[in-house]
C-alpha cells in the first residue's frame, strides 16, 4: 500500500509539472512556427509569458506576415501589443496594402492603430472609395425661396494624413457649408434648380479636404427640393410687427386723449361749482345791499324787470329758431 500511494504522488507531481511546463512553454505554437518556417525559440515564447504577452497573438501574426512575404521582427509586434495595439489588424492592413501596391510601413500602420483609427479599414478605403451621404441642408436664395439639398461625397482615405487628420464629420460639415454658400449667393432658386452641378463645382473648388484624413473624389447632389417662401414669410412677419406697433401707438394716443378729456371735464365741473357758489352768494349780497342802503327797492325792481325782459327775448329767439 505505501508503494501504491507513492506511485500516485509521483504521477500527480509529473502531471502538475507537465501542466506547468506546457502552460509556460507553448510547444504547439513553437511547432506551428517551425512548420511555417518562422524562426522563434522556445525561450522567446516563455519570455512572452513572463511579460504577460499572449504568445498566440504574436506567433499567428508572424506566420501570416511570413507567408505574405513581409519582414516584421517579433520585437516590433510584441512592443505594439504591449502598447495596447491590435497586432492582428496591423498585420492584415500591411498585407492588404502590399496586395494593393500601397506604400505602408509597419511603424506608420502601428501609429495609425494606436491613434484609435482602423488602419485596415483605411487601406480598404484607399482601394475602394467610400460614399458619405450628408443630411438635408436647407439654404435660402436671394429671391427668398428655400431649397433643401442632399449630397453624396465620394472619398478615399489618405493614409499619410490619418494621424491627426479630421474625420467624416468635418467633411460633412464643410460640404454643408459649401451648399449653403452656393445657394445663398444665387440670384434665384430657379438658377440652382436648373444647374445643380454648380453646387458641386463650387464646393470642390473650396479645397474641403485640407486637414482631413480623406481625399474627396467627387460631390454629387443626390436630391434638391423647394421649401418655404422665406422672403414672403419675413415680409408678412414684418408687416404684422409694424401693425402691432401702429396699434400700440394708436392705443397710446387714445389713452392720452381720454386722459385729457377727463381733465377737461374735471375743470368744467370745477368751474360750474364755482359759478353755482357765486350765484348762491348773489341773493345774500343783494340782501346785504338792501339792508345797508346801497341798493334801493326801485333799483331792485328795475333789475328784475330787465332780467324778465331778457328771459322773454331769449324765449322768443328760441321759438324763431325752431320755426
Amino acid at each position: 500500500m505505501p508503494e501504491f500511494y507513492a506511485i500516485i504522488v509521483v504521477i500527480a507531481i509529473v502531471v502538475v509539472f507537465l501542466a506547468l511546463f506546457f502552460h509556460f512553454v507553448p510547444v504547439t505554437l513553437w511547432i506551428s512556427a517551425l512548420a511555417a518556417n518562422v524562426k522563434i525559440s522556445v525561450w522567446t515564447l516563455v519570455g512572452m509569458r513572463m511579460r504577460r504577452v499572449v504568445p498566440a497573438r504574436i506567433v499567428t501574426a508572424m506566420i501570416k506576415a511570413s507567408k505574405a512575404g513581409l519582414d516584421i521582427s517579433i520585437n516590433k509586434l510584441e512592443a505594439h501589443y504591449l502598447a495596447g495595439g491590435n497586432v492582428d489588424r496591423v498585420v492584415n492592413s500591411l498585407i492588404a496594402a502590399q496586395r494593393a501596391d500601397i506604400g505602408l510601413e509597419f511603424e506608420r500602420a502601428a501609429a495609425i492603430d494606436l491613434a484609435g483609427r482602423d488602419v485596415l479599414e483605411a487601406v480598404q478605403m484607399s482601394v475602394n472609395p467610400k460614399v458619405i451621404e450628408t443630411p438635408v441642408v436647407a439654404a435660402v436664395a436671394k429671391d427668398g425661396i428655400e431649397l433643401r439639398a442632399k449630397a453624396k461625397v465620394t472619398v478615399r482615405a489618405n493614409i499619410d494624413r490619418l494621424v491627426g487628420g479630421a474625420g467624416e464629420q468635418t467633411i460633412i460639415a464643410r460640404v454643408g457649408e459649401g451648399i449653403v454658400t452656393t445657394i445663398g449667393s444665387a440670384e434665384s432658386h430657379k438658377e440652382v434648380l436648373e444647374n445643380p452641378d454648380k453646387i458641386s463645382r463650387t464646393v470642390l473648388s473650396k479645397g474641403l479636404e485640407a486637414g482631413t484624413a480623406f481625399e474627396i473624389l467627387s460631390i454629387d447632389i443626390a436630391d434638391i427640393d423647394v421649401g418655404r417662401n422665406v422672403g414672403a414669410q419675413l415680409q408678412t412677419d414684418q408687416a404684422e410687427a409694424d401693425k402691432r406697433i401702429a396699434q400700440a401707438k394708436a392705443e397710446e394716443l387714445r389713452a392720452m386723449a381720454v386722459a385729457r378729456e377727463q381733465e377737461m371735464k374735471a375743470s368744467v365741473q370745477e368751474m360750474r361749482a364755482k359759478v353755482v357758489e357765486a350765484e348762491a352768494d348773489v341773493p345774500r349780497a343783494m340782501a346785504e345791499a338792501l339792508r345797508s342802503g346801497k341798493l334801493g327797492v326801485m333799483d331792485y325792481y328795475n333789475m328784475q324787470n330787465v332780467i324778465s325782459d331778457t328771459d322773454m327775448r331769449k324765449a322768443i329767439a328760441k321759438e324763431e329758431e325752431k320755426q
